[in-house]
């Protein structure tokens, strides 16, 4: 076994356990994270499972409103693809979009260009800004929620005034059609709008909040009765539920990746990534001055020049070592032949000085110690040897 296989691993080299110990609390806080996020992924989904659709009885799911509509002669059908929501454009259709900020651009416009002069209604369910430019461009939602879900109709919409309180608060909408029916206000903006098509007969119902449909919530206040009215007008329902299934989904246009995020990840992002910066340069090497330190132990001459001849075969660095061998060589050749220390690098001055102590041939002694480097280890060592030598023969002289 060699010497340097028994050396101690160090820093540069650690050992697998090294690498354990330094990893194992950042492996131990990710393996709690992923536990946490799938536990919270999987009660949430217990919890919301079926959440708006019409043949779920869970508390989120809308099966309660369906057998209602049923009762009094109402189909319900549900669609999970943007194809089938367009075929069943119709004036005896009422069509419901349940979570329409899903819908990726091109759907909504294709949604909307179906339903605009078909005489049918369209009731979307909580609409948001993502939404609301293609399906609705008359409305815009209200940054800001209802202050509280429960609210007066205060309008002339016959079937608000006859469902009396509901609880529609959550998104507020503001409109620029002039024909609009605006219905239960909260702070002065509207949480329910009807807006009529004069030229089909047709409506776009827009609500704030998902709550009437909920089977939890059917039975408070009016909702039931604000959720039958809504969905109650024509014979036919189309309970429009999007899904990733449907090839239309994957058809993002234009629209490049960051189109696709939600701005909140993109916020985010951009706020780690500032956190980092921050980080880093808090916790950044400070370059200074160079601080004199003692050392240790004392290291022997001969030993740092072995290591720094290693290092040279190591890398085949013959040209330096061979420039380091000449330079050291020529400098004490100068103080041999009384030429200055400055001018010890300089053929013009070293040569002539050298050539009048040995009255030899300049040309062999300019080859020698201005020459090119050595082609390989012999001949390095060759050089070498013949600058002792050289160095030899002066002080001799």
């Amino acid at each position: 076994m060699t010497a340097e296989a028994t050396l101690p691993a160090t820093s540069a080299s650690p050992t697998a356990r090294q690498v354990w110990t330094r990893a194992r609390g950042i492996v131990l806080a990710l393996v709690i994270l992923l536990a946490a996020a799938v536990a919270i992924a999987a009660i949430r989904s217990d919890a919301r499972h079926g959440d708006l659709d019409p043949r779920s009885a869970d508390p989120y799911g809308s099966r309660a409103v369906a057998e209602l509509l049923g009762d009094r002669g109402v189909s319900t059908r549900v669609v999970t693809t943007l194809a089938q929501a367009r075929a069943a454009a119709g004036p005896d259709t009422t069509l419901l979009v349940a979570v329409p900020d899903l819908l990726t651009d091109r759907q909504q416009s294709g949604l909307h260009t179906a339903f605009a002069d078909s005489g049918s209604r369209t009731v979307l369910v909580a609409p948001g800004p993502a939404s609301l430019p293609r399906l609705a461009p008359e409305v815009t939602a209200d940054p800001g929620p209802a202050l509280t879900s429960t609210l007066s109709p205060d309008c002339f919409l016959p079937a608000a005034r006859r469902a009396g309180d509901a609880e529609t608060g959550d998104y507020r909408y503001t409109t620029t059609a002039d024909n609009a029916d605006e219905c239960y206000p909260s702070d002065g903006r509207s949480t329910l709008l009807r807006l009529p098509d004069a030229s089909r007969g047709g409506d776009t119902v827009v609500i704030g909040s998902p709550d009437i449909l909920f089977n939890k919530r059917l039975d408070k206040q009016g909702n039931a009765s604000l959720a039958l009215q809504l969905l109650g007008s024509r014979p036919h329902l189309v309970w429009y539920l999007p899904s990733l299934t449907d090839a239309s989904a994957t058809d993002s246009g234009s629209q490049s990746f960051f189109d696709l995020l939600p701005s909140g990840w993109l916020w985010g992002t951009l706020q780690l990534f500032i956190a980092a910066a921050v980080a880093a340069l808090w916790r950044a090497r400070r370059l200074g001055p160079l601080v004199p330190e003692k050392l240790p132990v004392a290291i022997r001459a001969s030993e740092t020049v072995e290591g720094r001849a290693r290092l040279y075969r190591k890398a085949n660095a013959r040209d330096r070592a061979a420039n380091a061998l000449r330079s050291t060589t020529r400098t004490r050749l100068a103080l041999l032949t009384g030429v200055p220390v400055s001018q010890a690098h300089a053929p013009e001055a070293l040569l002539p000085a050298l050539s009048a102590h040995l009255h030899g041939d300049g040309q062999t002694l300019h080859a020698l110690l201005f020459g090119p480097p050595p082609s390989d280890d012999a001949a390095l060592i060759a050089l070498a040897d013949q600058l002792d030598a050289l160095e030899r023969e002066v002080r001799r002289s």
